[in-house]
């Protein structure tokens, strides 16, 4: 087993959040039990994936101030925001705001690029502004000078008998150092360590050839390390710069054989798309990691990028039910944490 490069010292997981349309403050609940649940475990974060016009989490923000509510020292992430949806100064307010409400535990998570299905719901998005909105960097380069508290407007003072700030109230002091970008590109990679950001790896990249910079073939975890390093060479803290890795990673050791059986399905109805880039925008998938905690810390070991990271936010698979994301946390924290080296935060 090749050693890793950097001992894992933060253990997050990822979730979607579904719910059922007929009942979905029982989806939102179960969400929340959950992150409460991954706090009890000993997890140092949780991150809830954004959807818009989907059967999942639509407002990351608001159930992060709820999550924030019912926890204590887990924290609060978002993997990730999609800013083409999104007003930067308003963010920016609702972020800080949250932050402040969890005690300096928001991690939020953003990426830039058209809404998905643009065309369709561009009417109802931006009905007056449709072809004049800019989706790319620039938007997430405002988020973050807001969030960072540059000024918003050059007017500031009293006016009656209220008082106006020329920056996003409230500011929260730390958390333009905690602002993270989800890429699965080079240029993405470089942006996001020129502009001090963290960097959020997931279990998709692009497969880049020699005129984007690279040339490493369909070998996810080449390109994903080539990723990582173009972050930090572009980052002021260098190496020192904080990458958190996302896979989808099912330990089976407590699970029963029903629950294997479901796991194994899932994760071979999903192997076709990780053999060759997919789409005009060549995207790799990585192979979902199913088995004991022993054979996935194995594997892990061996991935070129994982030995790179000592953050992971393992992703939960989409579709299960709530007592089978349970179980897979339990192994999480229990079994594939201590394999990978962790040391438990009371440790």
């Amino acid at each position: 087993m090749p050693p890793t490069s950097r001992p894992l010292r933060k253990l997050g997981f990822l979730t979607i959040g579904l719910f059922d349309e007929a009942d979905p403050r029982r989806g939102h609940e179960s969400t929340l039990e959950i992150i409460e649940l991954g706090e009890r475990l000993g997890f140092d974060s949780a991150w809830v994936r954004h959807r818009h016009l989907q059967y999942g989490i639509s407002s990351p923000v608001a159930v992060l101030a709820a999550a924030s509510q019912r926890t204590s020292r887990i924290e609060l992430g978002t993997a990730v925001i999609p800013l083409g949806w999104e007003n930067p100064l308003r963010l920016a307010e609702d972020l800080a705001t949250v932050d402040l409400l969890s005690g300096g535990r928001l991690n939020p998570g953003v990426s830039v690029g058209p809404p998905m299905h643009y065309d369709r719901v561009k009417e109802a998005l931006y009905a007056e502004t449709a072809d004049a909105e800019d989706f790319g960097y620039e938007r997430a380069r405002r988020l973050l000078d807001f969030v960072r508290g540059k000024p918003a407007t050059d007017f500031s003072g009293i006016e009656g008998f209220e008082v106006f700030a020329d920056r996003v109230q409230p500011h929260s002091p730390g958390l333009g150092g905690r602002m993270w970008y989800g890429g699965g590109s080079l240029r993405s990679a470089r942006w996001a360590g020129e502009h001090g950001m963290n960097f959020l790896t997931s279990s998709v990249v692009k497969a880049e050839g020699p005129e984007d910079g690279t040339d490493a073939g369909p070998d996810f975890a080449e390109i994903q390390l080539s990723h990582i390093r173009a972050f930090r060479a572009h980052h002021p803290d260098g190496d020192d710069a904080r990458v958190s890795q996302g896979l989808v990673v099912i330990p089976t050791d407590s699970a029963t054989p029903a629950q294997r059986a479901k796991y194994e399905e899932y994760a071979a109805k999903r192997t076709p798309r990780t053999t060759a880039p997919q789409g005009p925008a060549r995207l790799l998938f990585a192979p979902d990691l199913v088995g004991t905690s022993a054979d996935i810390a194995e594997r892990l070991h061996a991935h070129a990028a994982f030995r790179e990271v000592d953050e992971v936010a393992f992703a939960l698979p989409f579709t299960f039910e709530h007592e089978d994301y349970v179980q897979i946390l339990t192994d999480l924290a229990t079994r594939l944490g201590p394999a990978l080296g962790r040391r438990s935060p009371a440790a």
